[in-house]
């Protein structure tokens, strides 16, 4: 069975390079997505994120139900957008080039498809960068990543307990839900949508309840054995930084710089072909 945003041990030089690795090209690329309306940056950073995907040989069935939800609530967003401001386009790039009236003072511009198409490409920017963090990385030497980049073990150590529950979490989930359609209760794409709702929330809710109990138990475990007392541990699923680990970082951080300097180079973060 495959599980949704886990790590899957896989062979590839992605899967080699140390957490902490990922981790900075993860926070750098985000943050340079966030910051650039750039259309040549956004459509350079995705055909990369596109090719890291590729060669990281990710599944597409550990990936396909959080996509399908960021896309839900990417068309949401475009569509909020338009219906809120339709001519922030045209504030942005100084011009209203009307294609199309489309209803009472929402007319459809040029400059707000523009901007919009700018909006849903900075989606497809970082989620792959997402995808590939979270299942090429192994939560303890996620956890191992994140205490070496500053963040206090005990937070780091946390985490890395609840991504290692969510594939128990989802393991359960299924065999309850098989157990349930096996007494004769749909739970499938057959049943309505309302029914289904209903039904997996009275399994997710009591599941989530027996997570935390568990969690609760590792915890008091924890303490007793006086985790936490101490300011700094080591780390046994810890990776040095290689060679290929430093010319990631080298490119990551060159890559991220010239695209920032070329975002703001005109004083303005949105890249305007109309002017």
């Amino acid at each position: 069975m495959n599980r949704l945003l886990s790590y899957k041990q896989k062979d590839t030089w992605i899967h080699r390079l140390s957490g902490v690795t990922k981790l900075l090209f993860f926070l750098l690329w985000c943050i340079t997505s966030a910051l650039t309306y750039d259309t040549r940056v956004l459509i350079a950073m995705i055909i990369i994120s596109l090719t890291i995907f590729v060669i990281s040989k990710t599944e597409w069935k550990q990936v396909s139900t959080v996509f399908k939800l960021v896309m839900f609530f990417m068309v949401l967003n475009v569509i909020s957008i338009f219906i809120m401001s339709p001519y922030q386009g045209c504030a942005i790039y100084g011009s209203k080039t009307i294609l199309a009236p489309f209803l009472p003072g929402h007319a459809l511009t040029r400059e707000e498809l523009f901007y919009l198409f700018n909006v849903v490409i900075k989606y497809f920017t970082v989620t792959p960068a997402i995808f590939i963090f979270m299942v090429t990385t192994d939560p303890s030497e996620f956890a191992a990543s994140m205490n070496g980049v500053g963040i206090p073990y005990s937070i780091a150590y946390s985490v890395a307990i609840a991504l290692r529950y969510i594939p128990d979490i989802q393991d359960e989930y299924h065999k309850i839900k098989n157990a349930q359609e096996a007494r004769g209760i749909e739970m499938s794409a057959k049943a309505k949508l309302t029914d289904r709702i209903r039904r997996t929330s009275s399994i997710i809710f009591p599941l989530l309840f027996s997570t935390m109990e568990r969690i609760d138990v590792v915890s008091n475990a924890m303490e007793l054995r006086g985790f936490g007392k101490k300011k700094k541990r080591t780390w046994y699923a810890h990776k040095h930084l290689r060679l290929a680990d430093y010319l990631v970082i080298v490119f990551t951080v060159v890559f991220c710089v010239a695209a920032l300097v070329l975002t703001f180079a005109d004083g303005n973060r949105f890249w305007n072909p109309f002017g």
